[in-house]
C-alpha cells in the first residue's frame, strides 16, 4: 500500500463540470485510485453554494433544539423517514467490531420528497413513503428539500465518472439512477468530554449506499480507518465534501471498490451537527456486480440483490426504536 493512501485523496470537479477536454478520464482516474486505496475522498469545486450548506446545518439546528415531544411526533417509521432519538441505534451490523452500546446522537431522516398521491405513497411501498416533516418550522422544509435536489444533481453528475472509472461507458449508470433511493440524515452529536473506548457518536461501520455526500464541517469528529488498519482523522477542507462507498457499492463493483469503515466521536467541547446523503439506484434495479468486475477468474462474490430486501434486513438489526415498537405490538 502506497504512502498517499494514508492520506485522503481530493478530487477538483471543477474541469470535469465545466467540460474542460480530457477532464473526465482524469477525475475517473483519481476516483478510482480512491475508492480502491483507501475508500474515501474528497470534492472540491462541486458546485454547491456555501450559503445553501450554511443554510441547512442551521435549519438542522433548529429541528434539533425542538423538544423531545415535538421531534418525537415524528420518530422514524418502517420507511426509514422521520426523528431517531439520542441513542435509538445501535450497529450490530457492524463488521468492524462487536457493538453493544447505542450511538450518542440524535437524527432526523429525509428521502425524496413523495407527493401523498404518488402511486408508491398510496400503496404504502416500502421505502417509498412521504416524508415526516415537523410541524411549525417555517423554512424548514424548503430548504432541506431544496438541499436534496441539489445534491440529487450532483450525484447525477458523479455517477459517470464511477462509470468511467470501472472502463464502462460514462452513461452505463444513467438509467439505474434516473430515480434513486437516497435518504439525508442530519444528525446532531453532542460533545463527549470523557468518551469511553466502547462508546461513540457513531460506533465504527460501513455504509450501506452506493456512495455517501458528508456535507463540508468546521467541527471534526470522523475518523477513517486505513487498509493497513490504522485510524486517521479526516481533516477539515475548507468547502469540501467528504465521499465514500458503501457495501451496496461493493456489490455493484465485485469488491473492487471498497466500503471503509469509519466513525464519529464529537470531543469538539460544543454541539456537532452533520449532514449525510446516502445514495442508492432506482429502488426496482438489479444490484449485481458490472461486467467489468467479473469474469472467468473473478465469479460474483454476492448474489443479485434488491435495495428494498437489504435494507429490510438492516433496519431490523439498527434501529432500537423500531425494534421494541414491533415486539411491543406483537405483545
Amino acid at each position: 500500500m502506497s504512502a498517499l493512501s494514508q492520506a485522503i485523496p481530493v478530487v477538483d470537479l471543477g474541469p470535469y463540470l465545466a467540460g474542460e477536454p480530457g477532464a473526465m478520464k482524469r477525475a475517473a482516474d483519481e476516483l478510482r485510485f480512491a475508492l480502491t486505496e483507501i475508500g474515501f475522498y474528497f470534492i472540491v469545486n462541486h458546485g454547491v453554494s456555501d450559503a445553501l450548506i450554511r443554510e441547512t446545518f442551521r435549519q438542522a439546528a433548529r429541528f434539533h433544539a425542538l423538544p423531545l415531544d415535538r421531534k418525537m411526533d415524528i420518530r422514524i417509521d418502517r420507511h426509514n423517514v422521520g426523528y431517531l432519538p439520542m441513542r435509538g441505534d445501535t450497529l450490530r451490523t457492524s463488521t468492524v467490531q462487536t457493538v453493544t452500546k447505542a450511538n450518542l446522537n440524535e437524527a432526523l431522516f429525509v428521502a425524496r420528497d413523495l407527493p401523498a398521491d404518488h402511486p408508491d405513497v398510496r400503496a404504502d411501498r416500502r421505502f417509498r413513503s412521504a416524508n415526516r416533516w415537523p410541524q411549525d418550522l417555517p423554512g424548514f422544509r424548503e430548504t432541506i428539500v431544496g438541499y436534496c435536489d441539489t445534491l440529487e444533481r450532483l450525484v447525477r453528475e458523479l455517477v459517470p465518472l464511477y462509470a468511467v472509472a470501472l472502463g464502462l461507458p460514462p452513461a452505463y449508470f444513467d438509467e439505474p439512477f434516473r430515480d434513486f433511493q437516497y435518504k439525508l440524515r442530519a444528525t446532531h452529536y453532542p460533545n463527549q468530554p470523557a468518551a469511553l473506548d466502547d462508546e461513540f457518536g457513531i460506533a465504527p461501520h460501513t455504509d450501506t449506499s452506493f456512495l455517501t455526500l458528508l456535507a463540508p464541517n468546521d467541527v471534526p469528529g470522523l475518523s477513517i480507518r486505513t487498509q493497513g488498519g490504522t485510524w486517521i482523522d479526516a481533516p477539515a477542507l475548507p468547502g469540501a465534501y467528504v465521499v465514500n462507498g458503501g457495501q451496496l457499492l461493493q456489490r455493484w463493483t465485485n469488491d473492487v471498490f471498497l466500503a471503509t469503515p469509519h466513525r464519529a466521536v464529537n470531543r469538539s467541547g460544543g454541539e456537532r451537527y452533520a449532514l449525510a446523503f446516502f445514495c442508492d439506484g432506482n429502488i426496482d434495479w438489479p444490484i449485481a456486480a458490472v461486467p467489468t468486475c467479473v469474469g472467468p477468474d473473478k465469479p460474483p462474490k454476492y448474489p443479485t440483490t434488491y435495495y428494498t430486501d437489504y435494507m429490510v434486513q438492516y433496519q431490523k438489526r439498527t434501529y432500537d426504536l423500531l425494534a421494541t415498537e414491533t415486539r411491543q405490538a406483537a405483545e
